[in-house]
Parts: structure tokens; C-alpha cells; sequence
């Protein structure tokens, strides 16, 4: 049989389909699924006495895809990997090649920061050698990982309870979103006051705020009652004359174009994606989505990137459109450049649309709902960035009440400017400056209210999946195309809860967070960490050898981990959290709440004499529409929640839908929520929050 095409691999279904149309029938376009070989999951799979060997197999249920490109391989005039442009790609691309038997020195190694019809080809025309210091990086991490995940896992799960783990990056984020709790606790509040003048000036109908501040000695902080009673004594009768007057002028800049971490943030803000859900979406458009007359189209570019560098030839697309939609004083007369950190790899492009004549709005019908989310939230970043800073008209006023001073600010918005798109998102509130009527020096006043109120200072905030992703990043803490990973463990481990957007630990992560701090101190914590990733970085470039980073890290985690084990070798932590009020009805001793293979269940406090088990049901107070039997909450084997009859064979009624406890007024049913919509499963009305009760 003669070789016929070139072969592609890459990782998934979407990204070849989309490859393929741009390279033509001397090419054939397949996909590994993500990585092909891994360290062993059953056991250790380093070989820590032999300079950390790695022992790799091929991963469950990817021996026939193996199988399969083994074949295609040996049937084609050339292979070409053609995974992702980042670290994970190169090792999955490295693992390809040993797979295959690839020549080592051959450039068969592309890579695409866009998959378009222009960056593939230039792929294609500038291929490489696998860039072993990237592989070396990746298997670095991923050794790094084994050891800490493959040694402390098991030491928490005997100390605690079984199904536990620990890791290098996600020990730290417990450890900060425990740390931040404790602040609060431990946080007393200061009671301080304020007075607030509702004044009309003169010759006006408009009514502005002022807010007391001090006198000509200088600020005065209102810290008790007394003290403010004092001062609105004393201005009771006072007139309000503005003494200072200052104007000015402020340009605001529009924020760069996404990194990754920025990206993950914004999602959360503004569309509340949890930084998972966001990536997984931003995954599809990069490799491509059938866009209505264009077929499969890549419509952002790579995703993982911690660069705000754009290319001249994006800049100058926006610069048109720009120019072209809102026109010359849109645009600015100088390119603008953002400065990437100093400390950034800068091998990507930012994130960005790959076609910009692409509107979000136009191609919504050929995007999912979430699809078109982000890619609206991406393409409205970055044209916004290449566009005109907003202009504002600042005004300051001080106004004298019997020697005692008011202040008050305000803004008006004299050019709009990159705001006519796009504003970025904030994790806290903040006060917006309103705008001030005309005001001049020696104007005076009319008091229409003076009001006063006791406040008190508040803890620092918990922490957001966005203002955590935010702390992690400014402390050199993992990579940001971690993240995501690292918050799922933490919440799929119950070692926080997410209430809304807040973060708290649990009982759970409090115990494990304590264990690791007290007996691993040294090195699991932020400042270590960042300084490993640092390290990891030095072998990215080339600078630093693994194996000497591996070996330097083990010898004092070994001498840590046997001291732990020696002084806790009769510990066993027991968590009030898992106490129940049920008794065995064998044994009369209290039920516990465990962990096993499958999840949480019921069993005997007095195990392992009594080994009565009960499984954990969990009912949310609405009525089965087909049988009146309780609905209760399921798992799948995934852990994704559904909800079912409790009668389960007799009734098979199951949804992914949340009851609610309210009644439909129609029929009389318990009523289900589909994201904000609320229906009947029975009668299918879809009643208004205003007819229920």
C-alpha cells in the first residue's frame, strides 16, 4: 500500500474538523483526545531512588485510539503534532512522538495561537523540534504533583477520614480561603460616624450630598455619638457656603485585551461562569464552531496565555472597525500597546477574536448560549482596548458650615470613549461619583437635610472565585490555566462551600488545612510555593535541570512527612460536622455521616464491631408530579445533581430541573426552575413571580 497524506494530530474531534478545511485533501486531521500517557494511576509511577524516573503508561480506554493512530501513522508520508501551543501540548505532542518512534531531531512540531486559514498555514509552513525544555517543565510539575498528591493524600485520609487529598497549589488556595476566614473571625469592629448635608444651591432646583469631613485643622473622624451630637449642635443653625471650588479633567484607560487570569475573572463578574465553565467554552471556540455560511471557523485565539501582546495586523483590523462603526475620534492617533508583566512568558498573543467582522450578535444562532456569552465578553474586551480613553470633567467643592467643612465631588463624562462598549467588572462595590450641579466659590447653600448615622468598619471580604483567582495570580501561586482544576478539587473535595459567589471552608478543610500547616509548614505555603513556581519556571527556559529542583524539594518533604507520621501515628481527628442525632437500630450507638468509594453515607459510630449502614437521602420539599412522592436529590457517577422520585423503581420521574416549594396556581403542582424561569412540569404554564405566593 502506498503512503498517500500527510498526517495531523491533534487533541480533539472540534479542532481537526476545523484544521482539516484550511489544509486540504493532501492531509488527514485526527484527534488523541488530550493526553495519551500519564503516570500509572494505581501507584506511585517515580522512581525517586533513580533521579525521579517517570514510569508512563497508556492511560485507560486510550489504547484504541493508540491503536488507531499508530496505523494512520504508518500509512502517511509524514506526521505532523499539532497539539496545543502551551505546556500540556508539547508533552502530549512528546508523548506522540516517543509513541510513534518519531525522530527526535525532525521538525514535525507546529503550533496554531489562532485556528484560522491564516494561522494554520503559517503553522504548517514554520514547523519545529518538540521543545524539550517545555516537555521537561510539564514533567516537572507533573512529578512535583505525584509526589506531594501520592504521599500526603494518604497521610490526611488516616488521620481524618477517607477520600481526601492534598495538593502542591490547591493546599495553598485552602489555605488562604481558611486564613481569610480567620481574619474575620478575629476581625472587631470599630464604630464610627457620619453627618450628611442634602443641599440645594441657589439659584438651582438640583439637590447635591455633601459629607462632613473635618475643619481648617484637618479631618475629623466621628467616632462615637457624643461627638457627632456635638458638631450638628453646633451647625444646627449655620449657613452652607462653598469656600473651595476645584475643577479638573481625567482620562481613564481601558483595560487590556484578556489573559487568562483576567479572562477567568471577568467571566465570574460579569456573567458568573465559574472559571471551569469558562474555559471549557473558551476551549470550543478557539478549536472552532460551524459558523452559518463559513463552516468551522476558530473564533478566538489560544486561551491559555499570560501575554498582552497583539499583533499589528489585529491591531489594524480594530483600528478600522473601529473608525468605521463610531468613527475618527474613536480610534487613537497612536497605536495602542499594553505592557505585558515582566515576569510573563509572553508566547502567545492576548486573547482575542480571530476575525473581527465576526459580530457576536451576528453569529449568535450559530453559538451555543454560553459560546456566544464569552465570545461576546472577549470581542467586546478587545476592540475595546484598541479605542479612544474616556474623558471626564471633574469638580471638588468645599463648603463651610460655622467653621466646620463638607465635601463633595462629582463627575460628568465629556467623551465617552472606549465605554460606549465595554466597562470592566469590579469584585466590590464602589461608591459611583454622581454629578454636581453648576457650583461656584461663595455660592451659597440651602440645607434641605442634615442626616447622621452610626457605622461600623467590616472584615475583609470572603473570597469570590474571582478575587481568589486575583490573589492567587499576584501571589506567584500555580499558573492560571490551573485554576480552574484547583477550585473544582476544593468544592468536589467539601473542602469550602459556595454560597452564591462567596467561598467558606468547611469543618473539613479547616481540619486539613490545620494538619498540613502544622506538620508541612515550610512548604506549603504561598511564599514557597510561589518561589517553586519561579523554579519550574528556570526549567520552562532552560535555565535550571528537574531532576535538581525534584531532588531538592523531596529530601526535606521526606524528612517532614516521617516526623508527621511518627508524632500523629495514634491520631484520629473526629469532625462534629459528621455527627448525626440518628441511632443504630442494631447497636444503639449514633450513626456518623462517612465518606467511601461512591460518596457520603450513614454508618455506625461503634464500626468496625457494627457495620449498619444507611444511605444518605437528601429531600427538597416538592411533591413527585407523577406519583406525589417525595423528589430528592441525586448524584450521577460524574457527581452532576439531579433530582428524582424517592419511590425509584416503582417511579421513574427524574429531572435536571430544581424544585422549588412553590405551587403552581393553575394546577396546583409544585413548581421546577430552569435558570431564572420558573414552570410546571404538570400543566406547562409558566406563572409570574407576581401571581405566587
Amino acid at each position: 500500500m502506498s503512503k498517500k497524506n500527510n498526517l495531523v494530530i491533534v487533541e480533539s474531534p472540534a479542532k481537526a474538523k476545523t484544521i482539516k478545511k484550511y489544509l486540504g485533501n493532501n492531509f488527514e486531521v485526527i484527534a488523541c483526545f488530550g493526553h495519551i500517557r500519564d503516570l500509572p494511576a494505581k501507584r506511585f509511577g517515580v522512581d525517586v531512588k533513580n533521579d525521579f524516573t517517570p514510569e508512563y503508561v497508556i492511560i485507560k480506554d486510550k489504547e484504541k485510539i493508540v491503536s488507531e493512530i499508530k496505523e494512520k501513522a504508518k500509512n502517511s508520508v509524514s506526521v505532523v503534532l499539532a497539539t496545543d501551543p502551551d505546556r500540556e501540548g508539547e508533552a502530549i505532542s512528546w508523548h506522540l512522538a516517543n509513541i510513534l518512534k518519531l525522530n527526535s531531531d525532525d521538525n514535525n512540531r507546529v503550533a496554531f495561537n489562532e485556528i484560522t486559514k491564516t494561522g494554520v498555514k503559517k503553522g504548517i509552513e514554520t514547523p519545529r523540534k518538540i521543545d524539550s525544555d517545555l516537555v521537561d517543565a510539564q514533567q516537572a510539575r507533573r512529578i512535583l504533583d505525584r509526589l506531594v498528591g501520592y504521599k500526603l493524600s494518604p497521610f490526611l485520609c488516616q488521620r481524618i477520614q477517607k477520600g481526601l487529598s492534598g495538593g502542591r497549589v490547591q493546599s495553598v488556595a485552602l489555605r488562604m480561603i481558611v486564613d481569610r476566614e480567620n481574619e474575620i473571625r478575629i476581625f472587631v469592629p470599630e464604630e464610627y460616624w457620619t453627618i450628611t448635608a442634602s443641599l440645594n444651591p441657589e439659584k438651582s432646583e438640583k439637590v447635591f450630598q455633601a459629607k462632613f469631613w473635618g475643619n481648617k485643622d484637618g479631618e475629623i473622624k466621628l467616632k462615637n455619638q457624643s461627638q457627632t451630637n456635638e458638631i450638628l449642635e453646633h451647625i444646627k443653625d449655620s449657613e452652607y457656603k462653598i469656600v473651595k471650588l476645584k475643577k479638573g479633567k481625567r482620562s481613564k484607560n481601558p483595560a487590556p485585551p484578556f489573559i487568562t487570569s483576567t479572562f477567568q475573572q471577568e467571566a465570574v463578574r460579569k456573567l458568573g461562569f465559574s472559571s471551569k465553565r469558562a474555559m471549557k467554552v473558551a476551549q470550543e471556540l478557539y478549536e472552532g464552531v460551524d459558523i452559518s455560511g463559513h463552516g468551522a471557523t476558530g473564533l478566538i485565539t489560544y486561551m491559555r496565555t499570560d501575554s498582552i501582546r497583539i499583533s499589528d495586523e489585529a491591531m489594524a483590523e480594530a483600528k478600522d472597525f473601529i473608525i468605521k462603526t463610531w468613527g475618527e475620534k474613536y480610534s487613537p492617533t497612536t497605536q495602542r500597546k499594553f505592557k505585558t508583566k515582566a515576569n510573563a512568558q509572553d508566547a502567545h498573543e492576548a486573547i482575542r477574536p480571530t476575525v473581527i467582522n465576526f459580530l457576536p450578535e451576528e453569529i449568535k444562532s450559530s453559538l451555543t448560549n454560553d459560546q456566544f456569552k464569552i465570545y461576546k465578553l472577549v470581542w467586546n474586551r478587545f476592540i475595546a482596548s484598541q479605542m479612544t480613553n474616556c474623558l471626564q470633567d471633574t469638580v471638588r467643592v468645599e463648603i463651610d458650615a460655622s467653621g466646620y467643612i463638607f465635601r463633595a465631588s462629582g463627575l460628568t463624562v465629556s467623551f465617552d470613549g472606549f465605554t460606549v462598549l465595554y466597562s470592566e467588572g469590579k469584585d466590590e462595590k464602589e461608591e459611583q461619583e454622581k454629578s454636581l450641579p453648576k457650583l461656584s466659590e461663595g455660592m451659597n447653600c440651602g440645607l434641605k437635610k442634615l442626616d447622621h448615622a452610626q457605622h461600623f468598619t467590616e472584615p475583609p471580604p470572603r473570597f469570590t472565585e474571582a478575587s481568589l483567582i486575583k490573589a492567587l495570580e499576584e501571589n506567584g501561586v500555580g499558573r492560571p490555566s490551573t485554576y480552574a482544576a484547583t477550585i473544582s478539587v476544593l468544592i468536589f473535595r467539601e473542602y469550602v462551600t459556595k454560597d452564591g459567589k462567596i467561598f467558606s471552608p468547611t469543618e473539613l478543610g479547616e481540619t486539613v488545612d490545620g494538619l498540613i500547616k502544622k506538620y508541612f509548614p515550610a512548604i506549603v505555603n504561598v511564599e514557597f510555593t510561589a518561589k517553586m513556581e519561579s523554579q519550574l519556571d528556570g526549567v520552562k527556559h532552560g535555565k535550571s535541570k528537574w531532576q535538581n529542583i525534584l531532588r531538592d524539594f523531596y529530601g526535606d518533604f521526606e524528612k517532614m512527612l516521617e516526623n508527621a507520621k511518627a508524632e500523629t501515628k495514634d491520631l484520629k481527628l473526629e469532625l462534629k460536622e459528621n455527627e448525626t442525632d440518628i441511632i443504630c437500630e442494631k447497636c444503639g450507638n449514633k450513626m456518623v455521616i462517612r465518606r467511601g468509594r461512591y460518596g457520603k453515607f450513614i454508618g455506625c459510630s461503634g464500626y468496625p464491631e457494627c457495620k449498619n449502614i444507611q444511605k444518605i437521602i437528601k429531600t427538597v420539599g416538592a411533591k413527585c408530579p407523577k406519583c406525589n412522592g417525595e423528589i430528592i436529590e441525586k448524584n450521577t457517577k460524574r457527581n452532576r445533581i439531579f433530582y428524582g422520585c424517592a419511590n425509584y423503581p416503582n417511579c421513574n420521574f427524574a429531572t435536571w430541573d430544581t424544585p422549588t416549594d412553590q405551587v403552581c396556581p393553575k394546577c396546583g403542582s409544585f413548581l421546577f426552575k430552569k435558570g431564572e424561569d420558573i414552570f410546571c412540569i404538570t400543566c406547562d404554564s409558566h406563572p409570574k413571580t407576581s401571581d405566587l405566593s
